[in-house]
């Protein structure tokens, strides 16, 4: 009998980086555990920069769209993770009281200022701590 595999939907203000960081991760990582999807309480489009350090992990995200909250995906989803303060605040939750939902605070790497180097090198450091903490999601079988 095949199982439906658990919806884990990473939600974040523009879905621009942290959730697209966190979505490239559990599809290469647990796509076999969970069905993936994130979006964002507005679409900010996808950031560069977010591709580019991904590619650096091996990941391509180069393909994923940035999408607005849907409803209905929230409605079915199994763990609504959050990974920003303000959609934290300000996710539509109440229409799915059965999900676990969880705020995984990371700082937003576009905020970043200083050169490339530097703003680069904070991209690599937000994306390996939301790698650790997806490896952690998987390892604990949530």
């Amino acid at each position: 009998m095949n199982k439906k595999k658990p919806l884990v939907y990473f939600l974040c203000t523009g879905n621009s980086c942290r959730s697209q960081i966190a979505d490239g991760f559990l599809k290469a990582l647990g796509s076999d555990k969970y069905e993936v999807k994130s979006a964002g309480l507005e679409a900010h489009g996808l950031n560069p920069r977010a591709v580019q350090s991904m590619k650096e992990a091996g990941i391509d995200i180069s393909t994923h769209t940035s999408d607005v909250i849907n409803p209905e995906i929230l409605k079915q989803a199994d763990y609504i993770i959050t990974l920003c303060g303000h959609a934290n605040d300000n996710c539509p939750v109440a229409i799915n009281d059965k999900a676990e939902r969880w705020h995984w605070g990371f700082d937003d790497p576009a905020k970043a200022i200083g050169t490339e180097e530097e703003i680069i090198e904070k991209f690599r450091e937000v994306r390996d701590s939301i790698k650790k903490r997806i490896m952690q999601f998987i390892a604990e079988g949530n």
